[in-house]
This record gives C-alpha cells, sequence and structure tokens, in this order.
C-alpha cells in the first residue's frame, strides 16, 4: 500500500470513529435531557421508632415531682399551723392564768 492510500484508508477510519463519537455523544445528551424533565421523587421520610418506655418513664418522673412538691407544701402548712395553734393555745393560758388570779404580783 502506497502513502497515499494509508493515508486515504486512516482519514475514512477516523471519520467513520468522528461519526460514532457523534453519535454516542447524542445519546448522552438525549439520556441527560430526558433524566432532566423526569421528576425526581422526594426521599422517604426517615422513620425513627421509638420504644415509648422513655416518654412512661419521664411521665412517672414528673408526675413524682409534682407529688412531692405537693407534700412538700403541706408539711410547711402543717407546720405553720402547728406553731401558730401553739402561739394562740400560749397566749390563751397567759389570759386565763391573768383572769383567775394566778398571774405576777
Amino acid at each position: 500500500m502506497s502513502d497515499i492510500s494509508k493515508a486515504s484508508a486512516e482519514a475514512v477510519e477516523a471519520a467513520r470513529q468522528g461519526e460514532q463519537f457523534a453519535l454516542i455523544l447524542a445519546a448522552v445528551q438525549a439520556a441527560q435531557s430526558v433524566q432532566a424533565q423526569q421528576p425526581v421523587p422526594p426521599p422517604a421520610p426517615v422513620v425513627v421508632q421509638q420504644s415509648g418506655t422513655a416518654g412512661k418513664w419521664m411521665a412517672i418522673a414528673v408526675g413524682g415531682s409534682m407529688l412531692m412538691i405537693t407534700v412538700a407544701f403541706a408539711a410547711v402548712a402543717l407546720a405553720i399551723a402547728a406553731a401558730a395553734i401553739a402561739l394562740v393555745a400560749l397566749v390563751v393560758y397567759g389570759i386565763y392564768r391573768d383572769i383567775r388570779g394566778g398571774g405576777r404580783k
């Protein structure tokens, strides 16, 4: 084969490969345009499963705390009432002693 025929064969082969490359490029671009037109569905939400025991224990803790606060307030109220009754009893006893004549002289 002469140089001209070799060059001619290589030119024909290069043209054929260029056509194949153009065809492949057109197919890729078509696939990209079709894919761009299709709406992408949003990802499914992640469902976090809770065992439920944490909520139960939190409710028990809050309820127990409220009960203890109530008991503490009741104890303070009872102590104030007992002190007031004791003071009233001392005052009444002092008045009674003064009336009966057993007071200071």
